[in-house]
């Protein structure tokens, strides 16, 4: 069982004793950071001076990633605080960083990486544009969706998450602070069982389609959102595993993919077809897709280039 950080409130992080605290924020929450918080600000992980008790650090998974493996390398005694400004990735509760370096994404996994303290802001919501919190919710849903049907989850670990799927059914997609929580719980559930072809497509995808495509704000999310719904019917289709969960959790699976539907762009998948197939290797080599719910073949790239999940 995966150990969450402790949670505080605003008014927690304000009235703690922290040291010297000092906080790096991301550009878009920054004004509201530097009024609401008495601490030090820094512009950057770059920027931090040499000697401070306690990192705050408030964005989206991107940084907080970078924070956490900050600290574990440079700094490992000091408090790691973090402060989710969006949903979807859970890093504030994780013990996996995923870097993006030189084009490529590197993943680490150690338990010294998840912060001391997890800090819910749920104002900081309203921050977010409507697009991108309705890719954030479909990362949430493919953590949930991919963890379920991991083969390393147990039991216990498939209940969990078939009940957080069956509250997720009910929040719409679009911007609400519950979907911070959501994130968390869908992240502490695949940390243990750990993920599947959604994100072998989205790490290997991600360079090339915003190398290619730079106007098109392709993303980790906004890749998990596109083909959520397409691995999942792949998923489906070519093993009873997702039918015997969907019963035994008594989960609404009629439901569940009108959702996983709603969250799908034909257009963009369009954009992204031509690189899903010069890529086809390197995604079957992620270690993601190698914790798939059905086993991923060479020729299974074919569902997808014919569109077979329609």
């Amino acid at each position: 069982m995966l150990t969450r950080p402790e949670t505080w409130d605003l008014n927690q992080l304000r009235g703690s004793e922290l040291g010297r605290a000092i906080v790096v924020t991301t550009e878009s929450v920054a004004v509201r950071a530097t009024e609401s918080l008495p601490f030090e600000f820094a512009a950057s992980l770059d920027h931090l001076p040499k000697k401070f008790d306690t990192l705050v650090v408030i964005g989206g998974g991107t940084l907080m990633d970078e924070a956490k493996v900050w600290r574990m390398d440079q700094a490992p005694g000091i408090r790691l605080i973090a402060i989710p400004s969006l949903w979807g990735s859970g890093a504030e509760v994780s013990p996996v960083a995923v870097l993006n370096r030189q084009g490529k994404k590197v993943i680490r996994v150690e338990d010294e990486l998840i912060p001391d303290i997890r800090c819910l802001w749920p104002e900081l919501a309203d921050t977010v544009p409507e697009a991108t919190a309705r890719y954030a919710c479909g990362d949430v849903w493919s953590h949930a969706l991919e963890g379920l049907l991991s083969p390393l989850a147990d039991g216990r670990l498939q209940r969990d998450l078939a009940e957080l799927l069956r509250d997720m059914v009910a929040l719409p997609l679009r911007k609400d602070p519950d979907w911070f929580e959501f994130s968390a719980r869908a992240c502490v559930g695949q940390a243990q069982a750990s993920v599947g072809l959604i994100h072998g497509i989205a790490h290997c995808l991600e360079g090339s389609l915003c190398a290619a495509f730079p106007e098109a704000n392709w993303g980790h999310a906004k890749l998990c959102s596109i083909f959520l719904w397409p691995v999942m019917e792949f998923n489906r289709q070519h093993s009873a595993k997702w039918e015997r969960l969907i019963q035994e959790h008594d989960l609404d699976g009629v439901s569940i993919l009108k959702v996983l539907k709603n969250l799908h762009e034909s257009d963009a998948y369009d954009q992204a077809l031509p690189l899903l197939e010069q890529h086809w290797t390197t995604i079957l080599r992620d270690p993601c897709s190698r914790t798939n719910g059905v086993l991923v073949r060479q020729t299974s790239k074919d569902f997808f280039i014919g569109r077979a999940f329609e």
